[in-house]
């Protein structure tokens, strides 16, 4: 592994992803990950796609493909990892995935968004810039405000005193 010290370090890189998830990763796909043409290809080989089985309009299945199990065991791991590391992309992404889906459905997200940064990492040879959680806008804060004195007036709370003036003037 001495010839790719610079793959592994750009993988280290990555939040979730320790040296020995790297080296596995590389003797498994390679320093170049040459053999896939796309992100999208390398992550339907590895089996971390959502799964689709469909006949008129009507879902039978969203298992995803077998694919490479080793893989796909390594790539979970790094996805609990990384949505563990506090002020990534990652957990910014599990935290916005997690109202809708279950948890194991978020990660499981994670991870295939995982398997493309890690496509372009090693096939562009580019360094893994960590930009932080995305920043919410403020329709989401205003809708999120919406929903939640929703909820508390279902459940006879009041909770309009507690809004601020200024909020209180957009709901």
């Amino acid at each position: 592994m001495k010839e790719h010290a610079a793959c592994l370090y750009r993988l280290c890189q990555i939040p979730g992803i320790q040296m020995d998830a790297a080296q596995e990763l590389l003797s498994e796909i390679g320093p170049r990950a040459a053999a896939f043409a796309s992100p999208e290809r390398f992550a339907s080989w590895v089996g971390v796609c959502p799964g689709s089985q469909e006949s008129a309009g009507v879902c039978y299945s969203h298992r995803s493909a077998k694919g490479n199990r080793y893989l796909r065991r390594v790539l979970c791991q790094i996805a609990w990892g990384a949505i563990h590391t506090k002020e990534s992309f990652f957990a910014g992404l599990f935290g916005r995935l997690l109202p809708r889906i279950e948890s194991k459905g978020a990660a499981w997200a994670v991870a295939h968004r995982l398997a493309k940064v890690i496509w372009l990492v090693l096939h562009q040879e580019m360094d893994y810039q960590e930009k932080g959680p995305a920043p919410q806008n403020l329709e989401t804060l205003v809708r999120k405000l919406r929903r939640l004195t929703r909820q508390f007036a279902a459940q006879g709370i009041d909770v309009s005193s507690l809004i601020p003036q200024a909020n209180a003037a957009t709901t």
